[in-house]
């Protein structure tokens, strides 16, 4: 094993709750949505299960380990590495039937596994009755029933994961055991050191059902055991171990649950109104107005309430030091009252609107709703995903472009994603737009947003021809959000500007301080001017924009400390903050959002999609200065 830590992945299908249950077993660590498909790479966390210190590991949700899905793929090429030890199969009690053919595979791997009886009050609320000990025997391994958004089971998880071992494979049809048992006799000396080093059940499924490559010694032979199941099935042999595994899952479902009447309750009948053809659209508006003018409204009295005593306690601090140190103190502190009074206002209000929506299984909804539009502009609904994502932050939103099947697909949602207001966009837009302009021409800025980016998706389907494949999506149940998994969530998306932004925060005012008492400003503010000038905007404003590189955050409060004071509506138009703001809107996103473009999708790829956006950034910028003049 690579890692002296026993290694236990965590393996389910998607919004199976598998993320839920690693964050109760190492602690709060992964954002858990209740939407399919938001985790795209492993995490890693430490535990202690069953008395022992273990290394953790949350794998993608698969729906099967035969995915071509490059998400998913992550995990089948974990789970056969050969560096984990146990595996802990995160179910969906109340999808008990679908979620027990990953369940078959896994048995298939030959790894010691737990069963995690997720979601249970679900199963219930369905009147789907399981019981877990028959589950158990049948499969010959523990099985603990959960329900990991309130905690329940997870102790009793923790302490099963010591008494995991291998499933019993499923028994499928006299024909296919046949088959599969004589290609594991045919390939027993053939097989390549690389094909042998895989389990011997599922090599021969692969084998059989065509899912690697045949060694070319085996040809012939694969070829013979194939023809008689496809003469007697009628059908293709992927299919025919698909249907197996699929019956086989349904009679252990049969076996170990009853199916009672369902409760009916509002969640039932909440679909009727929020997912209606007509209703549906002018619910999503007033749902998306409703966020705005909440964000707007608490981030403007609590900016009013902390600015002042901010402002006051930081020019006091900076007063008791002369001359540059006490101009690097004043930089510093402006900086840090900054981050408290500027940008945590409307940014923490943001976050937990953002997580209700999450948790309550809304933003699947949107997806849904949005699929034939996301078809008009060439994409399909699927693509909804990362762009909803790009609302929180445009990093998580590029990464989770891998769960599109196409790289034409991954490529425009990518560009996509990096133009959606990340939080650090929208706190420009409230911040500046929203306090000097008005509430209604920063929820302009939005619609111009969607409108610009749809229109931008258009143009870049006609230029890279193609279709994608129509959406599946999984529509989960509507979920009574857990004040305590609010906070964490809230708290695991602040933490990233408490780390990095805010110390950018602090050193960036510093700098900028130190800039200003040796005069450096009018050189830096000149060789911007190329981008300011057109725009018509004051010379001052350019270092904040490059600065915006770095988190677009750090644009507004430099822009207060460049122009000398937070009453920005004294000094600089309307217009000029409209132009100022639209232009951050589009152009290079923020430098780690840079980075995952590049891992996404190459380098060449990434400088087209920062010089396009850029190049967008200021036609826009510029047509709006234009008809800003002609207007006024």
């Amino acid at each position: 094993m690579s890692s002296q830590r026993p290694r236990v992945a965590l393996v389910g299908q998607p919004n199976s709750g598998k993320s839920t249950v690693f964050n109760g077993l190492v602690g709060y660590r992964a954002v858990a949505s209740n939407f399919p498909g938001t985790t795209v790479e492993a995490l890693h966390g430490r535990a202690t299960l069953g008395g022992r210190h273990v290394d953790v590991v949350d794998l993608p949700g698969t729906y099967s380990l035969y995915s071509s899905d490059r998400a998913e793929r992550v995990t089948r090429e974990y789970l056969l590495s050969g560096d984990v030890d146990a595996v802990v199969n995160v179910l969906d009690a109340s999808l008990l039937a679908r979620s027990l053919e990953l369940t078959l595979e896994l048995a298939e791997l030959g790894i010691p596994m737990v069963l995690c009886l997720n979601m249970m009050d679900e199963a219930e609320h369905k009147g789907v009755k399981i019981d877990v000990e028959r589950l158990g025997e049948a499969l010959g391994v523990p099985v603990v029933a959960t329900v990991a958004s309130r905690g329940v089971g997870l102790r009793d998880l923790a302490s099963a994961a010591a008494r995991a071992c291998p499933a019993t494979p499923p028994a499928y049809s006299a024909d296919v055991e046949r088959a599969l048992t004589a290609v594991l006799e045919e390939g027993r000396d053939a097989l390549s050191m690389s094909l042998a080093t895989l389990p011997p059940r599922h090599l021969a499924m692969q084998l059989l059902g065509g899912e690697i490559g045949t060694p070319e010694s085996l040809q012939d032979s694969i070829v013979a055991i194939r023809a008689p199941l496809t003469a007697s099935r009628g059908e293709d042999v992927d299919l025919i171990l698909s249907a197996e595994r699929h019956a086989a899952a349904m009679r252990l479902f049969e076996d170990v649950a009853l199916v009672t009447r369902a409760r009916v309750s509002w969640r039932e009948r909440a679909d009727d109104i929020v997912m209606h053809r007509f209703l549906a659209y002018p619910l999503l508006a007033a749902v998306l107005l409703g966020v705005f003018v909440i964000v707007f409204y608490v981030g403007e009295w609590l900016e009013g309430l902390l600015l002042p005593p901010l402002e006051g306690m930081s020019e006091a601090i900076a007063g008791t030091l002369p001359g540059v140190g006490g101009q690097l103190l004043a930089g510093a502190m402006e900086g840090l009252w900054a981050g408290i009074a500027i940008v945590l206002p409307f940014l923490v209000p943001f976050l937990i609107l953002l997580a209700l929506l999450e948790d309550v299984g809304y933003l699947p909804r949107v997806g849904f709703l949005m699929d034939t539009f996301m078809h008009r502009i060439g994409l399909h609904g699927k693509s909804v995903v990362p762009l909803l994502l790009g609302y929180g932050c445009s990093v998580p939103a590029v990464m989770a472009t891998r769960i599109l099947e196409e790289d034409r697909d991954r490529t425009i949602t990518a560009a996509l994603a990096s133009m959606i207001p990340c939080a650090g966009r929208t706190i420009v837009v409230m911040g500046l737009v929203g306090r000097f302009v008005g509430p209604v021409a920063a929820f302009g800025l939005y619609i111009l947003n969607i409108f610009v980016v749809a229109l931008v998706g258009w143009a870049l389907s006609k230029l890279m021809p193609g279709r994608g494949p129509g959406l599946i999506l999984e529509i989960p149940a509507y979920r009574q959000p857990a004040l305590r998994t609010i906070a964490a969530k809230v708290w695991l998306r602040l933490r990233e500007f408490v780390r990095v932004a805010w110390p950018l925060l602090v050193v960036s005012s510093a700098a900028l301080a130190v800039i200003e008492a040796f005069g450096w400003t009018g050189s830096l503010d000149m060789a911007t001017r190329f981008l300011t000038w057109p725009l018509g905007l004051p010379a001052e404003t350019g270092v904040p924009l490059v600065f915006g590189v770095l988190r677009k955050e750090l644009s507004l409060v430099m822009l207060a400390q460049a122009l000398g004071t937070t009453d920005l509506g004294a000094v600089l138009t309307g217009a000029q903050m409209i132009v100022f703001t639209l232009f951050l809107l589009f152009y290079v996103p923020c430098l780690a959002t840079v980075a995952a473009l590049g891992r996404e999708l190459g380098a060449r790829r990434a400088a087209l999609v920062l010089g396009g956006t850029t190049g967008l950034a200021l036609v826009l910028g510029l047509l709006a200065r234009g008809v800003l003049v002609l207007t006024s």
